[in-house]
């Protein structure tokens, strides 16, 4: 197993895990702006009124984008398989 192929391996694991956390994280970051927003408005401070939202809308793009994140997990661990004959040698 050459560098390049540490590298390879560890660059796409790295662009795979972004590319199935990244809506799920940017759907709680959003919910979390707004609901901070609402909050500095209203002047209520309390804590666990971001809680609720953001599971709500990490849930639903989680169902919503499910098949989408399977997909990407499954093409990748074909090509891990895929390539496990040269990463041997």
């Amino acid at each position: 197993m050459t560098e390049e192929m540490v590298m390879s391996l560890a660059s796409e694991a790295i662009k795979t895990t972004i590319y199935i956390a990244g809506p799920l994280l940017l759907a709680a970051m959003a919910i979390g702006i707004l609901v901070s927003v609402l909050q500095a408005i209203t002047q209520i401070n309390e804590s666990t009124l971001t809680f609720i939202p953001k599971m709500i809308a990490v849930i639903v793009v989680l169902i919503v984008m499910a098949p989408w994140m399977l997909d990407v997990m499954q093409q990748y661990t074909v090509s891990i398989f895929g390539g496990i004959g040269e990463m041997i040698r």
